[in-house]
């Protein structure tokens, strides 16, 4: 039994055509195809069919194969330049003479090499959905000497955002023999309302050192038209953007009308959240300095409280929508008594409350530490403060400060309802943490990262972001990891592991929490669905 597979190939003059939408195949808008290398299996055929965000590619029978065959594959690729330009010529990869990659084995990336999203499977499980994995391509669709690049940083501060910039300059440069780079200042305003700096390996050399962003940053200021006119004008063909979900989605409009408008530009993402509320990807670069950094806030709280009678430590961290950071500097501290992330919603009063445990602690110990999210019990807050819903210049609603709520909430009741003394410690280390340069683990990460970026603008992707997908670096459609955020799984064996480990109650016990959870748990499975359902 026979069946040929075509892959969306990556040849300069790709021979394929859309097909009509099919019940076989993944029901959404049909979109262009992008060409990639023919891959063959066994008793499968592989059809194009995009979407008008992503280009996916799912495994099709033939009639004369029977439906338990089909092994369920689904590439989720990315856009390809010669998509909507197929007469744009390729190149030798300059790395084919690099001394450095001489000793490489393999030096470039195979066309057939892709990255899984689930690698935990049972026998007679569908393949799922992949990625094309990140790295070198032995042909690139531009000339080292032709390419005019820019760099822009966007949204709020993160350890590791000058390696990212050092490590694309250098990067460009020093692998593929590019000069001329353009760092664009002040976010994506900047395109139209700022100076630009000229960046070269000697000026970035040492910017790792120092946190912040070299190239400065701002919220918001996303003119789609005026930034493509700016890139035009300029002559910019390659666009390296880093920043976090709204930053992401502005690149994604980029690349649109960068393809309407046939220009030849590569349009590259860099996922930057010190939350790690990034869907799809491990990690984000600056989480693991945020958690090392958290450690000392958290240290610094439990000398605090030990030191004095009924001690009560609070310590606020980043996570607006996301508990990772308070999850895992509590796994890491274990100095923690209680964590109150968004994603498990708690109460104050009555049996199982956090006053009640509170209590509980300092008849045992004395004294107690409590990690928060800056996301957590903003629905408290906001009723207790009467507070209207605002936003900041990224869209992002403006939260009030859970830490000095709880703090008085929690002094109030000891004193005036259970007549206690006790002794409160607040700590908000949330611009400490954010300004400092990242860590070792994170410096090579962020290296990683934007060299993945460079190797896949310099072979022609674009509308892609970058990101390790089970320790495996890969290329995503940018809308992949904007689709949905990133949060904390209570019903997860992580969520289990601090639970034993600090003793805490779970909330559940609460009126409306758990209804809540059950409600957070079906729009998650409802989420997935949409992303994952072929």
């Amino acid at each position: 039994m026979e069946a040929s597979i075509s892959f969306l190939g990556s040849t300069p003059k790709p021979n394929l055509s859309p097909l009509t939408p099919s019940s076989n195949l993944l029901h959404r808008p049909l979109w262009r195809a992008s060409p990639v290398p023919a891959l063959t299996l066994n008793k499968v055929s592989l059809f194009p069919r995009i979407s008008h965000r992503n280009f996916l590619i799912k495994a099709q029978l033939s009639d004369r194969l029977k439906p338990e065959e089909d092994d369920g594959f689904v590439l989720e690729d990315v856009p390809h330049l010669t998509s909507f330009l197929p007469d744009l010529p390729s190149y030798p990869n300059p790395l084919k003479e690099s001394q450095a990659y001489a000793i490489v084995k393999r030096t470039f990336v195979s066309s057939e090499d892709v990255v899984a999203q689930n690698i935990v499977v049972q026998k007679g499980s569908k393949r799922g959905v992949h990625f094309r994995r990140a790295g070198p391509r032995e042909r690139v669709y531009f000339r080292s000497d032709e390419v005019k690049a820019c760099i822009v940083t966007c949204g709020g501060l993160c350890p590791g955002i000058n390696t990212v910039i050092r490590e694309i300059v250098c990067g460009l440069n020093n692998m593929y023999g590019v000069s001329n780079i353009l760092g664009i200042q002040g976010g994506y305003k900047g395109f139209y309302s700022k100076n630009t700096i000229t960046l070269t390996p000697k000026v970035v050399n040492d910017i790792h050192k120092r946190g912040g962003t070299f190239l400065q940053t701002s919220r918001g200021g996303h003119d789609t038209a005026k930034i493509v006119d700016n890139i035009q004008d300029r002559g910019i063909n390659q666009v390296y953007i880093i920043g976090g979900d709204g930053t992401q989605k502005g690149a994604e409009k980029i690349y649109q009308e960068v393809e309407r408008r046939g220009l030849p530009v590569a349009v590259s993402g860099i996922p930057k959240t010190i939350d790690n509320d990034i869907a799809v990807i491990d990690k984000s670069f600056g989480f693991d300095t945020a958690v090392e950094e958290a450690q000392r806030a958290i240290n610094a709280a439990h000398v605090e409280v030990e030191s004095v009678e009924n001690g009560v430590g609070i310590v606020k961290l980043m996570g607006r929508y996301s508990g990772f950071i308070a999850m895992i500097a509590t796994l890491a501290n274990r100095d923690v008594d209680c964590c109150l992330i968004p994603e498990s919603p708690f109460f104050l009063e009555g049996k199982g409350g956090l006053f009640e445990f509170i209590e509980q602690r300092l008849k045992e110990n004395s004294h107690m530490v409590i990690v928060i999210a800056e996301g957590a019990g903003q629905d408290y807050v906001a009723q207790s403060m009467r507070a209207s819903e605002t936003k900041d210049a990224s869209g992002n609603r403006l939260l009030l400060d859970v830490g000095l709520w709880l703090t008085q909430q929690i002094k109030d009741h000891f004193t005036n309802v259970r007549k206690m003394t006790i002794n409160m410690k607040y700590i908000d280390p949330t611009y400490m943490i954010r300004a400092i340069p990242s860590n070792a683990s994170d410096n090579v990460y962020c290296t990683l990262l934007a060299q993945s970026a460079v190797h896949g603008a310099m072979a022609g992707y674009s509308g892609f972001t970058v990101g390790p997908v089970n320790s495996r670096h890969a290329y995503i459609p940018i809308s992949r990891v904007t689709e949905v955020t990133n949060t904390v799984k209570l019903t997860d064996r992580m969520w289990a592991r601090l639970l034993a480990s600090t003793n805490q109650p779970s909330f559940f016990t609460g009126e409306g929490v758990l209804q809540n959870v059950m409600d957070m748990e079906t729009q998650e499975k409802i989420d997935n669905m949409k992303i994952s359902s072929i």
